[in-house]
């Protein structure tokens, strides 16, 4: 068998930091960012299912916002404001992501493949459902940053943290609106602030 370079490739996710463009009081990567929005894009799921009679696949949504930013590890993180900066910027970007993809898709041996074109490169259809959640997911993993900056004294992330916030409002998931009002608070708070029973 020829030898696969796709897992120790992912594996360099650790290496590109995200918020290149802000001053940092600590960095992020993507493999941290991308495990955070993998729990959170899975508690937006359980919550429809849970809070709103939903039956979709929560763990499905988890993987694919653990794979989410994967091409990044060839492409690099592109700030937020340039990315969407306009409409050919991001047509743009988008295939220069899915040319990433495939990249990292030769990586694998060739029966893994289809099984993973799924995953870094989920498309309308079954998939679709969950693809707002993810999104979700990681604008609140985003917001999260936000707050754990502004808490640390860094006013740099201040406009960020209203921006996210809005556009979170914006997507008009119920599932976003019981996350802000039960689960995000507790982002603001201190270890010691922790309930200890």
């Amino acid at each position: 068998m020829k030898p696969s370079h796709f897992y120790a490739m992912l594996s360099r996710m650790k290496y590109i930091n995200r918020w290149g463009l802000m001053n940092n009081t600590r960095y992020e990567n993507i493999s941290e960012h991308s495990h955070q929005v993998a729990i959170l894009a899975h508690c937006l799921v359980m919550i429809r299912n849970r809070r709103f009679g939903g039956a979709l696949d929560a763990e499905r949504a988890a993987l694919l916002a653990l794979f989410h930013d994967a091409t990044e590890i060839i492409t690099g993180d592109m700030p937020t404001p340039v990315k969407y900066r306009n409409p050919a910027i991001r047509a743009v970007y988008k295939q220069i992501e899915d040319d990433a993809a495939d990249r990292l898709l030769a990586m694998l041996p060739e029966d893994f493949r289809e099984a993973y074109r799924d995953i870094l490169l989920p498309q309308d259809g079954a998939d679709s459902a969950l693809l707002p959640f993810i999104k979700a997911a990681d604008r609140f993993s985003a917001l999260i940053k936000c707050i754990e900056e502004i808490r640390m004294g860094n006013d740099e992330f201040r406009p960020a943290k209203e921006s996210i916030e809005r556009s979170l409002h914006e997507m008009a998931l119920p599932e976003a609106e019981v996350f802000f009002e039960e689960f995000l608070p507790a982002f603001s708070l201190s270890l010691d602030e922790f309930p200890t029973e």
